[in-house]
């Protein structure tokens, strides 16, 4: 559902209820916010922050074993996740913990992902890839949460292999105005790091269930067959590779943009 049939409230009880994907209600979903005490934070900001951290430092950055639309309760079993499937397990924790979230979709021009997919993946990706943030709703505005893409291992490898960049760059899964700075700590506000790569805007929805019925998912047919049975598993060891200070990187072209 597009953001003009959203709730105009956004205390709306539809933005804090379970869905498919938003299963929160999961044994393991339960489980981990039990075990955390999500639930007792004083304050919803403190809240927030916490599950925000968790999806960003203790999900690692990755490539999951199934299309977008899979539910909050897989990318946790799985412990990785990239865009989508960490903002599906974003919404699906800050919903349990009481704080009304909704999705926001895009796509981005694919050459944000050159390094971090592998060359055959990457040439066979369309020119446009699905990408989603999740928006909080914390005191009287909306906080964007896309900072949580990549864990922070990972995003050091880079800024480490790029250095010198000290312009916007480009590529192995970042499209930021300044590498060494990016907009991804906790702050109570807007959090990027993938932002400056959107190519078109696909509007605002209630739930990643209603976006992925209408637009459908990063994969299918044939390419999907191939993803879920192989390709995943070599993205995954390329990123290990660059987490682990590119040493077994093929590809060090220049993403340093002037």
């Amino acid at each position: 559902m597009t953001d003009e049939n959203l709730p105009s409230s956004p205390e709306s009880p539809e933005l804090l209820q379970p869905t498919r994907m938003l299963d929160f209600q999961a044994g393991n979903i339960r489980a981990l916010v039990d075990k955390r005490g999500w639930r007792q934070q004083s304050r919803q900001e403190d809240a927030a922050r916490a599950v925000y951290e968790f999806c960003r430092e203790e999900i690692l950055f990755g490539y999951n074993s199934d299309a977008d639309d899979m539910p909050a309760s897989r990318v946790l079993a799985e412990g990785v996740g990239h865009c989508n499937t960490k903002a599906t397990l974003l919404m699906a924790l800050l919903r349990s913990v009481g704080i009304p979230c909704r999705l926001h979709a895009f796509t981005i021009h694919k050459n944000l992902q050159r390094g971090a997919l592998t060359p055959f993946v990457y040439f066979m990706a369309p020119r446009e890839i699905i990408h989603t943030w999740a928006e909080a709703r914390l005191g009287n505005q909306w906080v964007v949460l896309e900072g949580l893409i990549l864990d922070s291992g990972y995003l050091e490898a880079v800024q480490h292999r790029f250095t010198h960049c000290v312009h916007p760059f480009l590529g192995y899964a970042v499209a930021t105005a300044d590498l060494q700075r990016p907009q991804v700590e906790w702050t109570g506000g807007d959090t990027f790091i993938q932002r400056d790569g959107i190519a078109r805007e696909l509007g605002m929805y209630k739930s990643p269930d209603e976006f992925y019925a209408k637009q459908g998912t990063n994969l299918c047919g044939i390419k999907g067959w191939l993803y879920r049975n192989y390709f995943y598993k070599r993205l995954n060891e390329n990123i290990s590779n660059i987490r682990g200070g590119f040493n077994q990187v093929a590809n060090h072209d220049q993403q340093c943009s002037h």
